[in-house]
């Protein structure tokens, strides 16, 4: 701190200077809190609170105002101008600068200050201010938004004129007639099918099946699509993806070696059956945490603790000791960041610097998962110890009931051992903060990791429910109506439609925390089935840039996963019967193994006809990413993924024009088509259905037509030569790897 001027009546602290900072009196208190201490959070806290004494000046009680700081007191009850609080603040030395700028508090503030100096500094008696309390510029409180109760909000009433198809439309037309805009009309039945089917299963559709739906002329035949998808097994195949993604699944364990985990996909299988029996949410939170520690526990519930152990492992750590914590990091990150939205790993070390999660808080979730001593006993603590002597379960349960005491890390370092903590939940949410019990005399675990379910899932907590049908909605959309949908705290956006969020959240409650009802909901608005184009578009682009206002539809490009398996479709290769086994191992180039080491065991191809299975089923090691599937921004397994990166990028342009895959399908196509028809004509409307479930228009026919006497007279091509040709220039065009 800077040398200051003291005045002689603060360098003595007298019992009449003690005295004279008075209690509030009962009325007052409101005031305190309502004016004082907002400002001495928000301004001051960061520097001065009991934990982190800047200038050694705590100011988060009455005692730790009128002990002072280091130069002594820093306010003269009655005596504002005689103030160093006030002095310092109005001369721009406190609060310090932020970033190289100074943070200048507003003058209403000071004046907020002033007042209550010159009134005597009253503090309310036993009042203690804590630093995650409110919400500051720079940090969020305990009275964040995503913190607060679910509201079940009733939908708003329609604007004049409009016929919300359900209560989702009146909830973003209420924003949308706030801006005086329209929503785009609704997609053709063609378009809409296409979408439908790639969102809900994955797939697209084929020529057949577009076309049936085109000419269904019953008024609920949109209706009838929308649950038979939702019913399909292929549902679960497809949202299965986008969970894997959030728990970083993959089946091997990275690192050097890069070991095999075995029998992992089976967790990947438990997560598709539970999605297609649309499990409720409860349930899927505790069996992934806590399957083991269930009364009706069966061989399914443990496969599904495999959730804890699908991070990377280390077989070899440079410090096993310290690995231990690297271990419980990665499973608290998972945990918190799939099931609540946040990023608790940050507190490993201090106090989150943007939440109100505490550094103890990191310890009590860690806890949990603290199954054995800190010294590991045998490798495989590191990566979870298996369930009992079940076989083919790759699994996790506690080593016994009980553990060696937790301690808190100083500064997160293993060498720095703190004080004990208690097993427990996050305290940001104190309605349901409550210490965990110990575990029955005659329990094998420690019951902590079923404890810490229990309050993920707990009715009061509001983050799990808005996290899980915020995930849903951002993959109809593009988007979430939260759009950092792995933070909801202060660096993390604000929703844009917190009252929708909520009613979301509130009708999971009501369907028993079962998802395919808010599926369906949302797949039944007339906000889903918009146009991607709007007729105002240039205009509304002014407003709306980001289309936060949700007027129109997001147009999306197949992801890696979908590109590959409409690949096959459209080919007519594409293997549906078998759901869920082993995983099948595709053809990677000699060049793309170049970089390994022991090449001639680092892959193995399956046989042919297991590779034409759904891309879900294909084998994901760590060390080795699929070429075609990386360019198509399939994400790194390391960490958690709510949303994975969308480009538009060359290599994308240059893998489907130049990869063996594609081509491979391209003769596919052309060969079945030209063996079908018996004229070019025809050959082209057969690759044309195939590739783009569509038939050609006169135009697109005439060209087609004339390019491929083109080719036939340079290279006297074939019949089944020219649909090839053909067919790999549709697989290559917006119109097949893009969604309207």
């Amino acid at each position: 701190m800077n040398t200051l001027r003291i005045s002689a009546c603060a360098l003595a602290l007298s019992v009449a200077h003690v005295s004279s900072f008075s209690p509030c009196a009962a009325d007052d208190r409101a005031d305190f809190d309502r004016g004082v201490a907002p400002i001495l959070n928000r301004r001051c806290l960061e520097c001065h609170d009991a934990a982190n004494k800047s200038g050694g000046l705590d100011l988060t009680s009455a005692a730790g105002l009128i002990a002072g700081g280091e130069g002594g007191p820093v306010v003269e009850p009655g005596e504002p101008g005689e103030s160093r609080l006030i002095e310092r603040i109005v001369a721009g030395e406190m609060p310090p600068k932020r970033g190289g700028k100074p943070v200048v508090l507003d003058p209403t503030e000071i004046d907020a200050l002033r007042a209550w100096i010159a009134s005597g500094a009253r503090w309310p008696a036993g009042r203690i201010l804590d630093p995650f309390e409110s919400t500051t510029a720079g940090r969020a409180g305990r009275d964040w938004w995503s913190l607060q109760p679910v509201v079940d909000h009733p939908a708003p009433a329609a604007r004049s004129g409009s016929s919300p198809a359900n209560w989702i439309d009146a909830f973003i037309d209420q924003r949308l007639s706030e801006a005086k805009m329209l929503p785009a009309p609704e997609a053709d039945r063609r378009a809409l099918i296409r979408r439908v089917y790639h969102d809900v299963i994955g797939l697209l559709p084929s020529y057949d099946e577009v076309e049936a739906f085109a000419n269904d002329e019953r008024v609920d035949a949109y209706e009838r699509l929308v649950d038979r998808l939702l019913a399909s097994p292929r549902f679960g195949e497809r949202w299965a993806r986008r969970w894997l993604d959030v728990v970083r699944f993959a089946e091997t364990s990275g690192y050097e070696r890069d070991q095999v985990k075995p029998n992992v996909w089976r967790y990947r299988d438990w997560v598709i059956s539970a999605l297609n029996r649309d499990l409720p949410l409860d349930r899927f939170v505790i069996e992934q945490l806590a399957g083991d520690e269930l009364p009706d526990r069966d061989e399914s519930t443990l496969i599904a603790t495999g959730f804890i152990r699908l991070g990377t492992w280390n077989d070899e750590p440079n410090d096993p000791g310290e690995y231990v914590y690297e271990r419980l990091e990665d499973m608290v990150h998972a945990t918190t960041t799939a099931f609540l939205g946040l990023t608790v790993k940050c507190a490993r070390c201090h106090d989150h610097k943007f939440d109100p999660i505490r550094q103890s808080d990191y310890y009590r979730i860690a806890s949990a998962f603290w199954a054995g001593p800190i010294e590991p006993g045998p490798r495989e603590h590191l990566g979870g110890p298996a369930p009992e002597a079940t076989p083919g379960i790759f699994a996790w349960t506690d080593r016994g009931r009980v553990v060696p005491p937790f301690r808190l890390l100083k500064k997160g370092d293993p060498r720095r051992p703190g004080e004990v903590v208690e097993p427990g939940p996050l305290s940001c949410l104190p309605s349901i903060d409550r210490a965990f019990d110990p575990p029955p005399a005659d329990s094998a675990t420690t019951r902590r990791r079923l404890q810490l379910a229990h309050w993920i899932v707990d009715s009061k907590n509001p983050l799990t429910s808005r996290v899980w049908v915020n995930r849903i909605w951002s993959h109809y959309f593009g988007e979430g109506l939260v759009r950092s949908p792995d933070n909801f705290g202060f660096n993390g956006d604000r929703p844009t439609h917190p009252e929708l969020l909520d009613r979301l959240a509130s009708e999971l409650g009501r369907s028993g925390g079962r998802s395919k009802p808010i599926h369906r909901a949302i797949l039944l608005s007339a906000t889903y089935r918009q146009s991607t184009i709007h007729p105002d578009r240039s205009n509304y682009e002014r407003i709306d840039a980001g289309n936060l206002r949700l007027w129109h539809a997001p147009r999306k490009r197949l992801d890696s996963e979908a590109l590959r398996d409409a690949l096959l479709a459209a080919s007519g290769r594409l293997r549906l019967g078998r759901i869920g086994g082993p995983s099948f191992a595709p053809e990677i180039s000699a060049e793309a193994l170049e970089g390994l080491s022991m090449k001639s065991g680092a892959w193995r191809p399956s046989p042919p006809d297991e590779q034409l299975r759904r891309a879900i089923y294909a084998f994901t090691k760590r060390g080795l990413a699929l070429p075609m599937a990386t360019t198509f921004d399939q994400p790194d397994s390391t960490l958690p993924c709510g949303r994975r990166d969308v480009t538009i990028v060359a290599p994308q342009a240059l893998t489907l024009f130049n990869n063996a895959f594609v081509h491979e399908q391209s003769r596919m196509i052309g060969t079945s088509a030209a063996n079908a028809a018996t004229s070019d004509a025809e050959a082209v409307r057969l690759v044309w259905r195939r590739v783009l479930a569509r038939d050609p228009t006169d135009g697109e026919l005439r060209i087609c037509e004339e390019r491929l006497a083109e080719i036939a007279g340079s290279r006297q091509a074939d019949r089944a030569a020219k649909a090839t040709s053909l067919a790999h220039i549709l697989l290559n065009t917006n119109e097949f790897i893009s969604i309207d």
